[in-house]
């Protein structure tokens, strides 16, 4: 087994592993990297569904997403699909998987089935470097500031997805009625490193503030996360794996096959409530 960082802001490739035969070793290597450079990255993979939820179990427990219609095999599978004739993708912006919920997803593990002859790639942002990047003075002010998160204006029945024809895609948008409580900076558990934790998708506003007063300081924010410097680009083939750290990242798809097809099986992960790792003291990088 080799883990080979990448020449860019963000992630691993990760070589010499089977996710059919993990071993304990190979895991646990496989878990330090995925905490380290928040994205790792493997090629050459055959795995049915039921042995890619196998595979992701040996990181975490399933979270089964409730807006995201399942394949017809394994129900605790998400299909990410773009047929030919669809205009719009799924997850086509900056953002962090589940930020709307209470305990949000720990992890995501992106296999790709079929993709578009060319483009499709996926966007992945480093919220360690994005954090480490501010000033001073910004990081004493982020630090204690809380930021409410929600799935309503994606997800909910008036969403963003369902007004753009992605809802023969999803499901549930009566589910979408939650809204979540996290702190604007957290210490990752398995790393210690400090993260920025906001994201354009499902962030709203910091807590007691209003989103006409939050958005100047949350778009400076987001447009230092997303400089070049703290950002790596996956080009996918078929059997390639992505799986990345959700509370150290965030991630986009491009949509750039019109035409064409792409069809990816993605398994959530369970993680625990973020105020856990809430600090009000300074952070070393």
């Amino acid at each position: 087994m080799e883990v080979t960082p990448l020449q860019a802001g963000c992630g691993a490739e990760i070589h010499g592993v089977d996710l059919n035969a993990l071993s304990d070793g190979e895991a646990q290597a496989i878990a330090d990297a995925h905490a380290e450079y928040g994205v790792v990255f493997l090629r050459g993979q055959r795995l049915t569904p039921a042995a890619q939820l196998r595979a992701a179990q040996r990181f975490g427990a399933v979270n089964v997403n409730r807006f995201f219609t399942p394949i017809e095999e394994e129900p605790r599978v998400a299909l990410v699909l773009k047929e030919p004739q669809h205009e719009t993708n799924i997850g086509g912006g900056w953002h962090t998987d589940h930020s709307y919920d209470n305990a949000p997803a720990m992890g995501s593990m992106l296999y790709a089935v079929e993709v578009p002859s060319r483009g499709g790639d996926t966007l992945f942002a480093n919220m360690y470097t994005a954090y480490e990047s501010l000033s001073e003075g910004l990081k004493e002010t982020l630090l204690g500031l809380r930021a409410v998160h929600s799935s309503r204006h994606v997800f909910g029945a008036q969403g963003a997805y369902h007004e753009r024809g992605r809802d023969d895609r999803y499901h549930n948008p009566a589910l979408a009625t939650q809204d979540a409580v996290h702190p604007v900076v957290i210490r990752h558990p398995r790393s210690g490193r400090a993260a920025l934790y906001v994201n354009p998708g499902f962030t709203l506003r910091f807590d007691g503030w209003t989103e006409l007063e939050s958005r100047p300081l949350l778009e400076a924010l987001y447009r230092a996360a997303a400089r070049p410097e703290h950002t790596c680009r996956f080009r996918w083939e078929p059997g390639s794996v992505a799986f990345w750290d959700n509370r150290a990242t965030w991630h986009c798809a491009l949509n750039d096959y019109p035409g064409e097809r792409r069809r990816m099986h993605r398994v959530t992960l369970d993680g625990p409530a973020l105020g856990a790792y809430r600090t009000e003291a300074p952070l070393a990088a």
